[in-house]
């Protein structure tokens, strides 16, 4: 009995000794973020949507199906064909699942069109060209945070509402400044204002001086920014240099962030009127995961970061469902699944891969209405997710059936 024990017992040790190389052999859930880590939109997205994904993995369990997960970043320096290239690298030869993030519109659009071809998830947290959601759609896309619609039907609204009905554009020159010149366009006449002109200014630009004459001269009430980031920023400054805003007319960024705010300091932003998908101090939830954010990156998130967080968590939940990585399988699973977490209540991911989900118009508030530092928003009105996006039956996305 004794020799029958102990032949037992060195089988059974040896069926484990081969189980443990056979799980440490799995392969690991790779998801891959293509982002600006260096430039102007590095504090929008960058490092920050990297630390969110890896605080999104690691909230989860670190692990999936048995595999572990692993986050991954790279710089695409604002280049659409080097995002190209990267997503190709992180598909062909990385075993990257799903791409996440791909900060700003160009990037955004080429990198877009490699995950579609090889079938591969992908989802945008920080550009906004409409286009992602629209002509560019793939069954396996999904645009998250924000889009150039949104930001003009919540902005752009409100202001010819109160009376900024004449308008003047100064926009950056490529796809995403292109939609949010449109789109504000459109609502701008639709609600009965005028758009006077406009002016498209190169990416990353150091000097507006030539473009806000131009947009001085139009006498218009309002001067839209269909720009972001650094631009947004300089553009801001800038324009208060010139005496803009002390002569009378308004400077509106279609697209501004917590962070570009705290760049450009409440003496010269306060007033301004922005939309946005998320702010740290929204209510308990968003502020505790905000806290847990500063404390690793040290400073709050903005909107994209947030939203990097809330799908990287989204997707994790629909592979564990799906019990497996296959694109179509886990898609299907985050489309039936409704977001409910901090960022979103009731999201919804449509067939054009647009996520629904309520939107926020905020005034920047005035130096002496802060308590400190990132206390810069003050709540006008929340703009359900319905009236806030474009309506799914005038989507150009060829998916969408009419």
């Amino acid at each position: 009995m004794k020799l029958v024990s102990t032949g037992v017992a060195a089988a059974l040790m040896a069926l484990v000794a081969a189980a443990a190389p056979a799980q440490e052999s799995r392969p690991p859930l790779k998801i891959g973020g293509i982002l600006d880590m260096s430039s102007l939109y590095a504090d929008i997205t960058g490092p920050g949507s990297l630390e969110a994904a890896r605080m999104a993995a690691e909230d989860f369990g670190g692990e999936v199906l048995g595999r572990k997960i692993e986050v991954i970043a790279a710089d695409h320096l604002n280049k659409a064909d080097l995002a190209a290239n990267i997503a190709r690298d992180m598909i062909d030869n990385q075993g990257v699942e799903m791409i996440y993030d791909v900060a700003a519109s160009a990037t955004a659009l080429a990198a877009g069109e490699i995950a579609k071809a090889r079938g591969k998830i992908v989802i945008f947290n920080g550009p906004g060209s409409i286009r992602l959601s629209n002509e560019a759609c793939g069954p396996f896309t999904v645009h998250y945070v924000f889009d150039t619609y949104a930001q003009a039907n919540v902005t752009g609204l409100a202001a010819v509402k109160s009376g900024l009905d004449t308008w003047f554009f100064l926009t950056a020159d490529y796809a995403f400044g292109q939609d949010l010149e449109k789109d504000t366009t459109n609502v701008v006449l639709k609600s009965g204002g005028k758009v006077l002109g406009s002016v498209r200014h190169p990416l990353n630009t150091s000097d507006f001086s030539s473009f806000l004459l131009q947009a001085q001269a139009s006498k218009a009430k309002v001067i839209g920014l269909a720009n972001a980031g650094g631009d947004t920023v300089n553009a801001i400054k800038q324009g208060a240099e010139f005496g803009i805003m002390k002569g009378g007319q308004k400077m509106s960024p279609l697209l501004a962030f917590v962070t570009d705010i705290d760049s450009i300091g409440l003496d010269t932003a306060q007033g301004l009127l922005l939309a946005e998908a998320f702010y740290w101090d929204l209510n308990d939830e968003t502020r505790a995961f905000s806290k847990r954010f500063m404390e690793r990156v040290k400073r709050v998130p903005t909107s994209a970061q947030a939203g990097v967080y809330s799908s990287v968590m989204h997707y994790l939940q629909a592979v564990k469902a799906a019990g497996t990585t296959d694109s179509a399988a886990v898609m299907k699973v985050m489309k039936a699944t409704p977001i409910n977490d901090f960022f979103a209540k009731n999201g919804s991911i449509r067939d054009d891969g647009r996520m629904v989900h309520d939107m926020y118009l905020f005034e920047v508030k005035k130096p002496s209405e802060s308590k400190g530092r990132w206390d810069d928003y003050k709540l006008l009105a929340t703009v359900p997710g319905d009236q806030a996006f474009q309506p799914l039956q005038q989507s150009r996305c060829p998916l969408v059936k009419k």
